[in-house]
């Protein structure tokens, strides 16, 4: 079983950068496709970015495209989540998630707290 640390969150003003980092352990990192999903105050969690096992291919939620990349280095087990032009809006928990295939476990992180104060 996979475990995940999430880690780069913080208070930021808006049209700033961050990068959330997602260290894995307990398996390889290249077992897993890699997704970062958010969840702000009274709302549901909401997909963020996801990158494919060898990092070939990524997608975004339209909120976010443009604006943030995902990344990953498998020989470091680690996950990148790259973040700008930072809105008020992008302030949430961010969690990052793994799982093996299409309708296999996923496997959450605990999270990591992003302010974006205006």
């Amino acid at each position: 079983q996979v475990r995940l640390v999430e880690s780069g969150g913080g208070l930021v003003q808006a049209g700033g950068s961050l990068r959330l980092s997602c260290e894995a352990s307990g398996r390889t990192l290249r077992d897993y496709r890699m997704s970062w999903f958010r969840q702000a105050p009274g709302k549901e969690r909401a997909f963020v970015s996801a990158i494919s096992w060898s990092g070939g291919s990524t997608s975004y939620g339209d909120s976010v495209n443009g604006r943030f990349t995902i990344s990953r280095d498998n020989a470091k087990n680690t996950v990148y989540l790259e973040m700008n032009s930072l809105k008020p809006d992008d302030t949430a928990v961010y969690y990052c998630a793994a799982r093996m295939g299409y309708g296999s476990t996923w496997y959450w992180g605990q999270g990591t707290q992003v302010t974006v104060s205006a």
